[in-house]
């Protein structure tokens, strides 16, 4: 059974080998795949593993050899379920490898936007500290998380860690979800329509998946619901977020600072409006990419695939459009 990853770079540049996965079958790795090299590389492919190439209808309807897809990550929104469902081809994601790397992201940007550790540590080196005449000084209002309202926009296991780690640091915690669960877990927790959450929150953490209905859920009207004081986090994905519009919240004051690890088109556009947006305080995608993580989402991988030769696959993502399940 051949086996193809289209990009690979990520998951292991080196520190994180693919034994596990070569062991259940003929195993091609792509440290990178182009669009125009993506048809070629995945014809002869009966299992093609992916985290951002994306696999439209199209492409799916030229691979006759393909019997299963599993995702390289948690999100699947750049294959097309549905179309892979008709083929009667299976696709698996990677589910909650990564929880306590991208929560400690989260918090790591939430820090640097209410702390400005990074900002005061290039001060000190460029020397201020040492012209400064008073021992201690400061180069933004510095905000204590203690009794904030972290208001947390989905609350799948992500969301409940933020949940977990937020009430540790003295913050209140309120979230929206589209189904309030029986068991919203060891923390108190108000669940609030979005409107109450965007308008109450200290904190906004986006926390969910990305869908066709919530693209650009963050936007002008939003923004404007938000305290002056506020800040918005993003570990989930970057089109939940409309840029133009907190970029030019940001500028104008409307809220107080943004951090974020995911933009809408990854690598980032040199004219992205959030690049030089002022109080933004972004990393390249990397709340995932732990050592840690990155062998468990391994792990995983190797189950899904041996689930799948085995005759049941494992973390379905498009059951529901699967002719022959």
């Amino acid at each position: 059974m051949k086996i193809v990853i289209l990009d690979g770079y990520t998951i292991n540049p080196g520190d994180n080998p693919w034994d596990p996965i070569s062991a259940l079958g003929n195993l091609v790795v792509y440290d990178r795949t182009p669009p125009d090299l993506k048809l070629e590389r995945s014809r002869e492919a009966d299992i093609i593993l992916t985290s951002k190439v994306k696999l439209d209808a199209d492409t799916i309807k030229q691979l006759p050899n393909l019997k299963y897809i599993s995702m390289l990550a948690t999100g699947y929104n750049n294959i097309d379920v549905a179309a892979a469902g008709a083929q009667g081809v299976p696709v698996s994601n990677i589910p909650a490898y990564s929880t306590e790397s991208v929560v400690q992201t989260a918090f790591g940007l939430l820090l640097e936007l209410a702390s400005g550790i990074g900002l005061h540590d290039r001060s000190i080196k460029g020397g201020e500290w040492c012209r400064n005449p008073d021992h201690s000084y400061w180069k933004q209002s510095i905000v204590e998380l203690d009794g904030l309202t972290l208001g947390i926009i989905g609350y799948g296991t992500i969301g409940r860690a933020m949940a977990r780690v937020g009430a540790a640091f003295g913050m209140r915690i309120i979230a929206h979800a589209p189904r309030i669960p029986a068991d919203p877990g060891p923390v108190p927790v108000r669940f609030v329509g979005l409107d109450e959450l965007f308008s109450t929150a200290d904190v906004v953490s986006l926390n969910c998946p990305q869908t066709a209905e919530n693209c650009g859920m963050v936007n002008s009207r939003t923004l404007s619901l938000m305290k002056s004081s506020a800040f918005l986090l993003n570990v989930a994905r970057g089109g939940l977020v409309n840029e133009a519009d907190l970029a030019d919240a940001l500028q104008r004051g409307v809220i107080a600072g943004a951090g974020l690890d995911v933009v809408a088109a990854e690598p980032m556009l040199d004219e992205n409006p959030l690049r030089t947006a002022p109080h933004c305080v972004i990393t390249p995608h990397i709340a995932w990419a732990s050592l840690a993580a990155r062998r468990r989402l391994m792990t995983i991988l190797a189950g899904n695939i041996a689930s799948y030769q085995a005759g049941a696959p494992v973390n379905l993502v498009n059951r529901e459009f699967l002719k022959n399940d």
